[in-house]
């Protein structure tokens, strides 16, 4: 196993390391996918479109990663748009976005390096688009949990395609 290398950031730092080893482990996995793979849909009763295929999982996780930057910077005065949901055709294409994506994720912190991570004020907290009100912390928690989440998704759509091979 390689050494680990950390940010010397403190809890900046740790979320920054905890993200990114999430999506080396979402990286790891895409890598594997065949172009059949990727746009096969899986799960055909599910009414959330992003939850499809692993084309759909994989647009819906790129989105959201830069979601999450663009809602820190909105609320901190930052006019930033958000970025528009991309249909990829290869696993290539998603291993890039999901590095831009999370390039994109550590600049804010580069950009707001005296971004304040928790907050206990419910009017301070960023608004979601579902609803929830969440710290700067809590919304990068959310984020890390949110890879982890799909890559085991797509874990379990792969085992029903090469089963079913």
């Amino acid at each position: 196993m390689a050494k680990a290398v950390y940010r010397d950031r403190g809890a900046v730092g740790a979320l920054l390391d905890e993200y990114e080893k999430a999506l080396g482990e979402l990286s790891a996995l895409v890598s594997t996918l065949t172009q059949e793979e990727l746009v096969t849909v899986v799960d055909k009763e599910t009414r959330d479109a992003d939850c499809r295929s692993i084309q759909t999982i994989l647009t819906h996780v790129v989105s959201a990663g830069y979601y999450y930057a663009t809602a820190v910077m909105q609320k901190h005065g930052k006019q930033q748009e958000l970025k528009e949901k991309k249909l990829r055709a290869s696993a290539a294409e998603y291993l890039e976005d999901l590095s831009d994506m999370f390039a994109f994720n550590e600049k804010l912190f580069d950009d707001f390096p005296n971004l304040q991570l928790e907050n206990h004020k419910e009017e301070d907290k960023i608004l979601t688009l579902w609803g929830q009100r969440f710290d700067v912390e809590q919304i990068y928690e959310h984020a890390i949990v949110h890879i982890l989440r799909h890559r085991r998704q797509i874990e379990r759509f792969l085992i029903k395609l090469r089963i079913n091979k």
